[in-house]
């Protein structure tokens, strides 16, 4: 009997109605050399796309946000509403792009699974993770030397 937490469903008693490992009538073809590093390509490019979309978080898309609001509250008048449709647009792109990458994580795993690696998680936590430091380092980069803090700490004579 196995007791691995991924082969019985995360019990250690038994298994759960409908985990059981998959059972082939025949063995699977193994697809060729060249179609598991064609397949090793794409994971690689499914990841690049993921890296791209969480930077997206870090700047462009409160940048767009807060662009929306600005022009909303320029329409309008109305700063009220001018800071509502900014928040509104902001949690829609967040919240569509965390669904995105969630879609594309899987699609991650499945296409490394075709190039032949024994992948049962997906990436999507290491890639927000390391995004984010990337993505606060720039920032704290951009406030100190570029944007808010550069001009307190060496203030310019003239």
């Amino acid at each position: 009997m196995r007791t691995d937490p991924s082969d019985t469903g995360g019990l250690f008693v038994g298994r759960r109605p409908g985990t059981a490992p998959v059972k082939y009538r025949q063995a699977p073809q193994r697809a060729g050399e060249h179609r598991r590093r064609a397949d090793a390509i794409l994971a690689n490019a499914i990841l690049g796309v993921m890296i791209a979309v969480n930077l997206l978080f870090w700047g462009p898309i409160p940048a767009l946000a807060l662009w929306v609001a600005s022009q909303v509250q320029y329409l309008t008048g109305s700063v009220t509403f001018g800071i509502f449709a900014g928040f509104a647009l902001l949690l829609a792109l967040l919240f569509g792009g965390l669904a995105l990458l969630k879609r594309l994580d899987h699609a991650w795993v499945i296409v490394r699974r075709a190039a032949g690696v024994d992948q049962r998680s997906g990436v999507i936590g290491r890639v927000f993770a390391v995004t984010a430091v990337i993505g606060a380092s720039a920032f704290l980069f951009w406030l100190l030397f570029i944007g808010g803090l550069g001009s307190s700490i060496a203030p310019r004579q003239g």
